[in-house]
This record gives C-alpha cells, structure tokens and sequence, in this order.
C-alpha cells in the first residue's frame, strides 16, 4: 500500500494515542492532542497507509521559528524513513511559512531519534536539565536552520 502524508484530523485521535501509548514512557492525552487541533500555532501531520496510521508529527510555527513537539512511528513501522518523511513535510511547511530556524528536545537515551534528526541536519545545541519527568533525564536541545 501506498504510505500518504496528510494533515491530522480528529478522526486520526485514536490511533495517535496507540502510537503515543506505545512510543513514549509519559504520553499525551487525547484531550491534549485535541488542544493542538484548536492551537492556530500547531501544525500535526500523520503518515498513513491504507486505514492505519504508522507516524505522525506535530510542530508549532511562532514568528520565524518552528518548535517540534512530537514525531512518533509506531513500532512495527521503524526503519522505513517513516519519522524522515513526515520531518521532510514538517519542514517544508515551516520553510513556506517564513521558519529560519528549527528546534527540539530529545532523550540522550534515544539514539534512534538522534541520529533521525542528525540526518535530517539538526545540530546539538544545549540541554534542558531534568527536562523529563518520568525519570529526570536531561533533554538535549537541536536546532537546525532553514
């Protein structure tokens, strides 16, 4: 089947909650990503392939810059660029919309996603101490420009 990249609706809630449920140790509730539906500042995309949702990924656009807020691909989906194709959409979008710069906030311990976002050109650039409160973990910070 054919993987389509598509703007988040709220028909996409339950599925997004699956894949939050199983992608992360402290994840959002629906009425959270509900909110992001209203945010004028938040722009959510899903990647989907027939009637399943396998990713998705959400940012918020203020003035000239873009601030990731989550990218999730469900577990049985990984290693398809699934996370590159939905950032490589993020980032089109923000680019379109006057972004110069990108950020974000990532586990040390998420390996995976570091190297997602070094491919796509993110760049280490401070850290966030005990940013995660499951665990107090740091949260490192990367930017990339537009």
């Amino acid at each position: 089947m054919e993987l389509k990249i598509r703007r988040m609706g709220r028909r996409d809630i339950d599925q997004i909650l699956e894949i939050e449920n199983l992608c992360f140790p402290i994840p959002w509730s629906r009425e959270s990503f509900l909110s992001e539906l209203r945010n004028p500042l938040a722009y959510y995309l899903v990647a989907q392939e027939g009637f399943v949702l396998q990713g998705y990924a959400g940012i918020w656009l203020i003035f000239d810059e873009g601030h990731i807020t989550n990218v999730a691909v469900h577990p049985r989906a990984r290693g398809k660029r699934i996370g590159e194709l939905l950032l490589t959409n993020i980032l089109a979008f923000v680019k379109a919309n006057g972004a110069i710069t990108v950020t974000l906030e990532v586990r040390p311990s998420n390996d995976a996603a570091q190297a997602l976002y070094r491919r796509m050109g993110f760049k280490p650039a401070g850290v966030r101490k005990g940013y995660y409160t499951d665990n107090g973990e740091d949260a490192i910070i990367m930017t990339r420009e537009i």
